[in-house]
């Protein structure tokens, strides 16, 4: 059924857009709701004092450096991850980018790929810098004597009140792109002192378990590295070498990356400390491939889903019709899954159970069956150094590097006891445990905001200490 709105000439001359989609009827219905509250209104533009965005220095290479450098992919909803981000110099830092040196408290919103995501600057991490696609916000103390919260802004706009704004003043519907200009015009009804104080208390407990989480993971995978005494292992990529002619025609292979001897530096390392076997010889690789319902809703699993950071796995409700080609692996819960595309960014992961039914997976991921302590070692080993040379040895293609499922199965894994096997998959479970937690506090901000909003403070904070009391 067709939707449309209409919407006088006059109403576009006010916002200099003439596209039907920037009037959807969600977007003034919206709009009214907001107008409408008995709570004073303010641009953003209006409640800070400063916004800009990064921008990525010519020639900087963003591997080697002392300051962490966020992009889009970073700045996740209310989260501010220094794990995935890349690295520049301070030179560069300084001398390029001194205006959007990050400090705590910064109002953090991405402007392109996935827009709209709100965080707030939390325990900074070292000197850090963003890039052209997140835009630094310094929010204001007060406005007309009310105090302003940015943890309370960042729920806000992470809100569906918030979301459907972006949307709407959005640019573009291939590749989204939010102006600097658009971005200041986002409506922000400031609610009571007290409640935006409590949504900052549910957040900072959040992210307190988020970086728990973290820290708990790289225990993993230290203990990992220290009993194969790889702890400080790094790669030696060697400019020349040779291959024998045999080696190459036995792999079907005459490319000279694959042949690189840092590959099999690992190898030996870890061969000269324990027992090796292929990851097929430990788990089994489910085969099954189904062909989607037409009209059953399913959870899908893409490359997407997974975060590089540990692992963390969503998922997008889609109808059967409306799944790519590639949605066929069916799944439960529990499985480990190593994505075959660009294999070495670390989308490796653990589905949890709590997904629910009908979760349907990507054939982009290898996708093994595996019982715990297992599961979660060959979890941290396929993550870590030891699983990253090794996967980046088969791939071919250069914007678009792959691999096939037959080399994830025959990745190398180093046995180290059952006793040790078990201390990492207890800490690998704290992890995700933590992480759990603190997805559900990050939502019952999101949710408190908008109840807020929709009834009044009172249920906002009633909801807020019921579900801390649940969890």
């Amino acid at each position: 059924m067709a939707v449309f709105s209409i919407v006088k000439l006059s109403e576009t001359n006010n916002h200099h857009r003439i596209d039907a989609e920037f009037y959807h009827p969600e977007y003034l219905k919206n709009k009214r709701r907001l107008t409408n509250l008995k709570i004073p209104l303010f641009s953003l533009k209006q409640v800070s004092n400063y916004i800009t965005n990064g921008h990525t220095p010519r020639y900087a290479d963003l591997t080697v450096g002392e300051v962490h450098f966020l992009t889009a992919e970073d700045v996740l909803d209310f989260i501010v991850n220094f794990e995935t981000s890349k690295r520049i110099t301070k030179e560069d830092s300084y001398k390029v980018l001194r205006r959007t040196i990050l400090k705590e408290n910064d109002l953090l919103i991405t402007i392109k790929g996935k827009i709209g995501n709100a965080a707030v600057v939390y325990k900074l991490e070292g000197e850090t810098n963003i890039n052209q696609d997140v835009a630094r916000i310094i929010i204001k103390k007060s406005i007309d004597k009310k105090k302003i919260n940015p943890y309370f802004i960042a729920a806000f706009i992470n809100s569906k009140f918030g979301r459907l704004q972006v949307d709407q003043i959005a640019t573009s519907q291939i590749n989204p792109f939010l102006g600097l200009g658009n971005l200041k015009q986002i409506v922000i009804p400031l609610l009571d002192e007290k409640f935006q104080d409590k949504i900052e208390g549910v957040l900072k407990k959040a992210l307190e378990l988020f970086y728990y989480s973290n820290i708990i993971f790289s225990q993993a995978e230290n203990l990992l590295l220290e009993e194969l005494e790889l702890k400080d292992f790094k790669p030696k990529y060697e400019k020349t070498y040779t291959a024998k002619l045999s080696d190459a025609l036995s792999v079907h292979r005459i490319d000279a990356e694959y042949f690189q001897p840092a590959y099999e530096e690992v190898i030996r390392k870890i061969g000269d400390m324990t027992e090796l076997k292929p990851l097929g010889k430990l788990a089994n690789r489910i085969k099954l491939k189904i062909k989607p319902e037409y009209n059953k809703l399913y959870r899908y699993i893409e490359i997407n889903n997974v975060s590089i950071d540990i692992g963390e796995i969503n998922y997008t409700e889609r109808l059967g019709k409306d799944l790519p080609p590639n949605a066929k692996i069916p799944v439960k819960g529990g499985e480990l899954i190593i994505s075959k595309v660009r294999p070495t960014r670390g989308a490796i992961g653990i589905i949890p159970y709590s997904l629910g039914e009908n979760l349907i997976c990507s054939s982009a991921f290898s996708v093994f069956n595996v019982n715990s302590p297992l599961k979660e070692y060959l979890y941290v080993t396929t993550r870590s150094v030891i699983g990253r040379l090794q996967l980046e040895k088969p791939t071919k293609g250069t914007s678009y590097p792959t691999i096939e499922d037959l080399d994830v199965e025959k990745l190398q894994i180093p046995l180290l006891p059952f006793s040790t096997q078990q201390k990492i998959a207890s800490l690998i479970q704290k992890s995700h445990e933590a992480r759990k937690k603190a997805k559900e506090l990050l939502n019952v901000a999101k949710k408190a905001a908008e109840i807020a909003i929709e009834k009044n403070e009172e249920e906002a904070l009633d909801y807020i200490s019921k579900s801390i009391k649940k969890s």
